[in-house]
């Protein structure tokens, strides 16, 4: 009997044993199933990322592309229209009076007809050539004479209106248009560009927030280490438990700033992961290379080469000439202007179809019209200074503009060289607070120094790390600025983008 109870209390270990291992496998597999991975990313990742989901970006390659389309379809609308109209049934009855005859008269029409035309803008000259060739069959009856009329006619004819004494209205909307293309392109290209800056300072900006939770974590690691160092010592009499406490409140602090530090590292990822575009449940890790390598830097051919290729002059470039237009559009209001309007052709008609062009008549038809403003009270005159202003206006903003990028530059320029100061400063920083700090500690150690004095030395440590981080990853902020201010990668020697055809 007692070996029946010790088998079935074994069997009854063992399936409790293997319900656990069970139990067990589920959750890790579930567990594997649900956790997601995390995903190291890199500078170059997160850039090829942001240039194809930023919203930033796709807004404006939207924009570029609606730029391309509306010229597209200037273009497309300066080519011959082919048009066909047709009329299969129209019936019409009226009672007119006849004043010659002073009477009453009933007319009955039924008629069917068809135009088909050809129609080709003239760009260079903003006129319209057009082939216009109108089919038609009628019935008519007309009460007066008592008479019943069927019969074919076909109109064909060659027409051209030309506009005189006036500006171009083809040739300006298909400029404008060309240079809103350029100008979308430009802006385009400036977004990449601001983006880039955008999203390495956001990056940057990440990856110093994950430093500063490393070094805060290490500070925590070594208060804690101290408080368990000051426990020993108070217990074995050797220091007094206000020593204690001290340390027990650095190390709380240390926590404290540890978790501060972790929030503010989770809210800059999450502001990094909208402004490339990635779902914000996406874990990821920022990695870098910030190694310091100081870059020799031509002040004169950063500017030169700036002046020449920002983008932001050949748009200020499109504002002045969008102004000209302005002022030539404005000009034509209340303008004195004509129209030249040219047709001839041939017109048949008969009962039947097949003799429709056996007695043909010619038609032709001229006329030239002025339209000749006599008083205006003033407005086309108003109209044209406040147009003039405005050229004005974007001719000072050009000149503006330049001065603005050079003082950019020169400043991105200042920057370098104080940071390469800095950063060998801070690096001398670090060092010193090491040795400082390692020395103390011994000091602590030794009894010959208190928890307050010793916290001083380890803030003093953390604080000239993030300076050294906060330094080095400025300098990289300015190097890709000064890359955007002038165009020019002075640490490949490379233009950054190709020159635009102006």
């Amino acid at each position: 009997m007692d070996s029946t109870i010790i088998k079935y209390n074994l069997s009854k270990k063992l399936g409790y044993k293997m319900e656990k291992i069970f139990l067990l496998v589920c959750i890790l597999l579930f567990s594997n199933n649900y956790t997601k991975a995390q995903t190291i990313l890199n500078m170059d990742g997160a850039l090829e990322i942001a240039e194809v989901n930023s919203p930033t970006i796709i807004k404006s390659k939207l924009n570029l592309e609606r730029s391309k389309e509306s010229l597209n379809a200037q273009n497309a609308a300066l080519k011959s229209k082919f048009n066909l109209s047709i009329t299969p049934f129209e019936y019409s009855k009226d009672r007119v009076f006849n004043d010659y005859f002073s009477q009453w008269n009933t007319n009955e029409t039924k008629r069917s007809s068809g135009t088909f035309s050809i129609s080709q803008p003239l760009k260079w000259t903003d006129g319209t050539l057009s082939l216009i060739d109108r089919f038609s069959w009628q019935d008519a009856f007309s009460e007066f004479n008592n008479d019943n009329e069927k019969s074919f006619s076909n109109n064909l004819y060659l027409s051209y209106d030309q506009p005189l004494f006036t500006y171009n209205r083809t040739m300006l909307e298909l400029k404008e248009l060309e240079y809103d293309l350029e100008n979308a392109t430009l802006s385009y290209e400036m977004q990449k560009l601001n983006l880039r800056k955008n999203v390495t300072q956001a990056f940057y900006d990440v990856y110093q927030k994950q430093q500063s939770m490393e070094i805060s974590q290490e500070e925590y690691n070594s208060q804690k280490k101290n408080y368990d160092i000051t426990i020993n010592k108070v217990d074995a009499g050797i220091l007094a438990r206000e020593e204690l406490y001290q340390a027990e409140l650095n190390m709380l602090n240390s926590d404290a700033e540890l978790k501060t530090n972790k929030v503010q590292l989770e809210n800059a990822l999450d502001d990094f992961k909208q402004l490339i575009g990635m779902p914000l449940d996406e874990e990821i890790t920022i990695v870098t290379d910030i190694t310091f390598n100081p870059i020799m830097v031509d002040l004169k051919k950063a500017s030169e080469y700036g002046l020449n290729n920002r983008m932001e002059l050949r748009q200020r470039e499109i504002d002045i000439e969008a102004s000209q237009f302005n002022i030539i559009r404005t000009s034509s209001i209340n303008e004195f202007k004509g129209n030249l309007s040219l047709s001839v052709g041939i017109i048949g008609t008969d009962e039947k179809l097949a003799k429709i062009y056996d007695t043909p008549t010619n038609n032709q038809q001229f006329a030239v019209t002025f339209d000749v403003p006599l008083w205006d009270w003033g407005e086309s005159d108003a109209r044209i200074k406040a147009a003039e202003a405005s050229l004005k206006s974007s001719q000072v903003s050009f000149e503006d503009e330049k001065i603005s990028i050079l003082k950019s530059i020169r400043s991105v320029y200042r920057n370098l060289n104080n940071l390469e100061m800095q950063i060998d400063i801070s690096e001398k920083s670090v060092r010193n607070a090491e040795l400082a700090y390692e020395i103390n500690l011994e000091r602590y150690k030794n009894g010959d120094l208190t928890s307050i004095d010793l916290d001083i030395f380890q803030n003093q440590l953390s604080q000239t790390k993030l300076n050294r981080i906060s330094a080095l990853l400025n300098y990289k902020i300015e190097l890709l600025n000064l890359k955007i201010q002038s165009l020019w990668d002075f640490e490949h020697e490379i233009p950054v983008l190709k020159k635009f055809d102006k």
